[in-house]
């Protein structure tokens, strides 16, 4: 399931069958969003809804599957709610008669060790209420108040909205700047904007996009040109920009054309440093030059997209790598955030598109079963500069 573009505060509501997940989501939208029944089971892959919460805002409920539900299938769906942690800002358990077992105990741990917030809700309150006993008990084990609540009682809905909203990680509104910080307010930055098969037409690509919106938000000047004109537009300037961002895919032809007393990098890097894990980055992409023949590359794409002769990550990155290396590589890629193709420790090494369509969580996420099983990690943007040889002008200003 991806978050894709939408960056609003996403919540999870996570419990056993007819526990009466759909009812609260439906109680917060303040209307049917969730189909209620008193069958068990009726959830069965998870479902977003975007709504506006009071004390939050903006956000996304999503209704996840039973997690006793039972059957091959209902394993299935239990995988897919459990894969909702990779996206979500805070977690909602909900249990009922005081139940609070094996399901919920592992449950809880997942909630933890993706280093995700949570509320447990004890619900239907009015029909059996919560026990002092099962209160103590899960407040001495995981530190965590015990919501008592019920759908007909007005005052228990506040309760939850301001407990919601007093949970939600204040990471869930905030994202670093892509490019703030690297220039002083009137200052030019030069986006180098190649525009070729794989460009939209008629538009300009996310990343691109994301950069001018920074820029004048810090407020800098924004000049764009296409690689082409790169050299004789620098040269009539005025004022001359302090940075170039360029389209990693012609670092190779840019670092000769643009003068050193320019900073450069590229859209991807500056994604990598702003929603990616930039320090294992760092680290990891100096192993390029470890590849062996028979090795095998990871290249994770965000989103999904019609595959050009042009594509960057199944063509070009791969072309490239085995000149540079010299060596004979395998490579498996995967879009969006579907799951891999084999186990992570079969990769020698992992690399991570710049994730314009992702949050910085997302993308943590994705690479982090790597970065747990020790394998190298980068990211586009990197691994094209290393390849082009002006890997240390595109990651100095960062490394100050």
């Amino acid at each position: 399931m991806s978050r894709g573009k939408d960056s609003k505060p996403h919540i999870g509501i996570f419990g056993r069958r007819n526990n009466g997940k759909s009812s609260l989501i439906n109680l917060l939208a303040g209307k049917e969003t969730a189909i209620v029944s008193p069958l068990a089971g009726t959830t069965t892959d998870p479902v977003k809804k975007s709504m506006e919460i009071p004390g939050i805002g903006p956000a996304v409920l999503i209704d996840t599957a039973g997690i006793d539900d039972s059957g091959e299938l209902g394993m299935k769906r239990i995988s897919k709610s459990l894969d909702t942690l990779k996206i979500i800002d805070l977690a909602v358990l909900v249990i009922v008669d005081n139940n609070f077992g094996h399901e919920e105990e592992k449950l809880v741990n997942s909630f933890i060790s993706h280093d995700v917030p949570f509320l447990i809700i004890h619900n239907k309150s009015d029909l059996v209420p919560l026990e002092l006993k099962t209160s103590n008990s899960i407040k001495n084990s995981y530190q965590c108040e015990v919501i008592e609540f019920s759908a007909v009682n007005a005052l228990d809905n506040n309760q939850l909205l301001t407990a919601l909203a007093a949970a939600m990680p204040e990471s869930a509104y905030t994202s670093n700047a892509m490019v703030g910080g690297l220039f002083k307010p009137g200052d030019a930055v030069l986006l180098i904007t190649p525009i070729d098969n794989e460009a939209p037409h008629g538009r300009m690509i996310l990343p691109q996009v994301q950069a001018i919106r920074d820029i004048l938000d810090y407020d800098g000047i924004v000049m764009i040109c296409k690689e082409n004109d790169v050299e004789d537009f620098i040269s009539k300037a005025n004022p001359r920009p302090v940075l170039a961002i360029t389209d990693s895919q012609v670092f190779g032809k840019i670092g000769s054309l643009v003068p050193n007393d320019i900073s450069l990098t590229s859209f991807s890097i500056l994604l990598a440093r702003q929603r990616g894990d930039f320090a294992n980055y760092l680290k990891g992409t100096p192993y390029l030059d470890k590849l062996m023949d028979g090795d095998r590359v990871l290249i994770l794409e965000s989103c999904t997209h019609h595959v050009t002769c042009d594509d960057i990550g199944r063509h070009k990155i791969p072309h490239w790598l085995k000149n540079y290396t010299k060596k004979e590589l395998q490579f498996d890629v995967v879009s969006g955030l579907g799951n891999l193709p084999r186990d992570i420790n079969d990769y020698a090494i992992l690399i991570q598109c710049g994730g314009c369509v992702l949050t910085r969580k997302q993308v943590v996420n994705r690479v982090k079963p790597a970065v747990d099983a020790g394998i190298p990690v980068t990211n586009y943007g990197m691994t094209i500069a290393w390849i082009h040889g002006i890997y240390d002008r595109a990651v100095g200003m960062f490394q100050l």
